[in-house]
């Protein structure tokens, strides 16, 4: 049963890859359009890869030394799973990259032909679809390739069902499956911190040089070809919406899968009465081939819109549709696997050794949990992000006061939006565990990713309509062109906002169940965690305080590089007053290089920071403190991220309802009950006063513009890798606890 289980995965892998393939070749042979569009495109693309080539080599280098770091003090097998997981990461996000260079054009091209909204969306999403299918494949191939080479071939299963694991050949500290597993996932987190760090600085610093200086000041549309940043901004698009998302999710993915299997090892190693092997195996199983099945309803959810005939003008109703079909097959043939792999197992046992109180569905009903939750803070993101609704409403009114009131609005929309997303967490998380146990709270992790493809589909069709949206600018095409350009754009920010959620969701639930594993591989089994123990308390503190720290620097190497990129935009406007007369060419050139530049040198400290402080606080002060900062860490980095995305996203949206005329609509209102309330004439043109002049290039429109800004650094750079942060501390902290639980200061000064 266990090798059909694994035939069916590898099945599941190897169509969502050639499906992938499929996708990306079918939005290659479409044409890229005028000779103007493929010249812009082809500036973007060589952009978009001279950047990740260089961040490639920077992190290989840094992979390099840890996976040597890995192979001498945790195990070989360990360093090669690095190796793996930081290859599928860097793939997944190589191919989404290159399948966005290829395809921004392309949709373009569509809409100058077709005037078609529901035509456009299908070459948008294809291409999309290329990064969610090779995500989730890839990390997929992974895990199976380290359970069937470290698990069965060299047999660390079988270690932990005896108990005699292997040891590492210098340190002497036991090398089990459950570090392998660690290792994978390090090597996936590695390279998604530096592509969402590194992405992240890049596109921002071009977007808010281009806005502030392109905009507010010179008072020229976005992606204007006069703007010497406009280029720069669509390289960042793909380097940091495109290929940062992919290895973000990924990372994920990884981490909310591995962290089910992993814990099925701890519980069994260090619970007395479980001895069941055949039970042990299929817990392993269960969370990779539920993710294989996930894999397989995403194909189904996906083909929903790259197959049907004619798409309807209604956008955000298609990717819903979308969505909502591979969530429903996932959880429909999640429930007949729950049944068959766990119904021989009596229900009294199961109950005892892991914690499954309604028998064998009862993973099946964790992971249902976590999906339910993912989907309503996917609709609350949406509520608080979506123009159609009243928080992003109330911010773009508040533009026509001033900038001070729009940052001040959206502050207040973000900060509100955080406490019923954690709510619908603590219940998920509560539910599952009374449902299944810790395990339960891991499968509610993998239930919320198991149907990621989907989501990372929809996700990345954004930053696709984005770029096109520039390129339609850029070359001068119909104004209706950019029309439906901005309406797939304007909806893929508010499904990016869905996908963050899930993404912080899911952090949460696989941060938990990595808790559990951390306590169990230095505790020996007895899980205990005392706040009031004074190291784990100032730990707390600290972690707590660490999520700040991490955001402060990246907000701090955005603002470095997006000033550098303002002075050259004002320099070249200055000296070159021929470029905004449409006379002279800017120099796009300079301002890929600065964003590449700031972007390579500024993304370091924080990256190396998040990898090297539980290593340094365990190895002075212990597990206790370490295990104190995971805690306060993983509870502000939540707030933090869901603060961040939801406030950028509003912020971004609200903009876009002042450039699609929304305020306009309310003018037109006032005037109207102007006209039928004469009585009230003198209170409705006070109102209609302010109401003047509202669109495009308005003071109001400007107000918006600097709280977009204000918004962009948080929501494409600080809430997607908080997510990251805490994972990659909680895997660190896994992987090197069975070292620095033995060797630490504290322990050698006899504290």
């Amino acid at each position: 049963m266990e090798n059909l289980l694994l035939i069916i995965a590898g099945v599941a892998i190897v169509l969502a890859i050639a499906y992938a393939v499929f996708n990306y070749f079918c939005v290659k042979k479409l044409e890229e359009g005028t000779e103007k569009m493929g010249e812009i495109a082809g500036a973007i693309r060589i952009g978009a890869n001279a950047f990740i080539k260089y961040e490639y080599k920077l992190v290989a280098i840094i992979g390099a030394v840890i996976a040597v770091v890995v192979f001498l003090v945790i195990s070989w097998q360990a360093a090669i799973a690095f190796v793996i997981g930081a290859v599928m990461s860097a793939s997944a996000g190589w191919v989404g990259m290159k399948i966005a260079t290829y395809a921004n054009v392309r949709v373009t091209d569509t809409a100058r032909r077709t005037k078609d909204v529901g035509k456009t969306l299908k070459v948008a999403f294809k291409g999309g679809s290329v990064m969610g299918l090779c995500v989730a494949g890839f990390a997929l191939l992974g895990v199976v390739i380290v359970y069937l080479i470290f698990g069965l071939g060299v047999g660390q299963i079988d270690e932990i069902v005896s108990g005699e694991i292997s040891k590492n050949f210098i340190t002497q500290l036991p090398a089990s499956f459950t570090m392998t597993l660690s290792g994978y996932a390090l090597g996936c987190s590695i390279i998604a911190m530096f592509n969402r760090v590194g992405g992240g600085i890049y596109t921002k610093a071009a977007d808010m040089g281009a806005d502030l200086v392109g905009k507010t000041e010179a008072h020229i549309p976005e992606d204007d070809p006069r703007n010497p940043a406009t280029i720069a901004d669509n390289v960042g698009d793909n380097v940091g919406d495109v290929a940062g998302l992919g290895s973000d999710l990924l990372e994920s993915y990884v981490g909310a899968i591995l962290s089910a299997v992993m814990l099925a090892c701890e519980l069994f190693t260090h619970t007395a009465a479980f001895t069941d092997a055949a039970f042990l195996q299929r817990l392993m199983l269960f969370p990779i081939v539920f993710a294989g099945y996930g894999l397989l309803a995403c194909v189904i959810g996906i083909s929903y819109i790259v197959i049907k005939p004619r798409l309807s003008k209604n956008v955000h109703m298609e990717l819903n549709i979308a969505t909502w079909i591979a969530a429903g097959v996932t959880v429909a043939v999640g429930a007949i696997l729950s049944y068959f792999m766990f119904k021989d197992v009596s229900w009294d046992e199961m109950k005892l050794w892991v914690g499954f109180n309604v028998g064998e569905f009862s993973p099946w009903l964790a992971a249902v949990c976590g999906i339910v939750a993912g989907i309503i803070i996917g609709v609350i993101s949406e509520y608080y992000t979506s123009y159609d609704y009243k928080p992003t409403k109330g911010i773009a009114q508040s533009s026509k006061e001033g900038p001070a009131l729009t940052v001040t609005q959206g502050l207040a929309t973000g900060m509100i939006s955080c406490m019923l997303p954690v709510v619908v967490l603590a219940l998920a998380i509560f539910g599952s565990y009374e449902l299944a146990g810790m395990y339960g709270v891991a499968c509610a992790a993998m239930g919320m990713l198991s149907f990621v493809a989907a989501t990372v589909s929809v996700d990345t069709y954004g930053p696709i309509s984005d770029n096109a949206g520039g390129i339609a600018e850029m070359s001068e095409l119909d104004p209706e062109v950019r029309e439906i350009t901005d309406k797939l754009d304007s909806v893929g920010n508010t499904t990016a906002a869905i996908g963050k959620g899930f993404a912080i969701g899911s952090a949460a639930f696989a941060a938990l169940s990595l808790m559990t594993s951390y306590l169990y591989a230095f505790t020996g089994g007895d899980l205990l965690l005392n706040l009031i123990d004074p190291l784990t308390l100032c730990g707390a503190l600290c972690g707590a305080a660490l999520p700040f720290f991490f955001s402060g620097l990246l907000i701090k190497a955005v603002a470095k590089a997006a000033r550098k990129m303002v002075e050259e935009v004002r320099r070249q406007f200055s000296e070159y007053p021929g470029i905004l007369g449409g006379t002279e060419k800017p120099d796009y050139k300079t301002c890929i290089e600065i964003s590449s530049q700031g972007a390579l040198k500024e993304m370091r400290v924080p990256c190396i920071f998040c990898i090297l402080f539980p290593l340094v606080t365990g190895f002075v002060f212990g597990p206790e403190f370490v295990g104190g900062v995971l805690i306060g860490a993983t509870i502000t980095a939540i707030m933090l991220a869901l603060f961040c995305g939801n406030a950028g996203g509003a912020w971004d949206n609200a903009k876009k309802y002042i450039e699609a005329g929304g305020l306009n609509e309310i003018k037109a209102e006032i005037e109207k009950a102007e006209k039928e309330n004469a009585e009230k004439a003198t209170e409705t043109s006070v109102e209609t006063a302010h109401a003047e002049n509202v669109g495009k290039g308005s003071p109001a429109h400007d107000a918006a513009v600097v709280g977009d800004t204000v918004g962009d650094p948080l929501k494409d750079t600080v809430g997607p890798s908080l997510d990251i942060l805490i994972k990659i501390m909680s895997t660190i902290s896994l992987v090197a606890v069975v070292v620095f639980s033995e060797y630490n200061l504290f322990n050698l000064l006899g504290l």
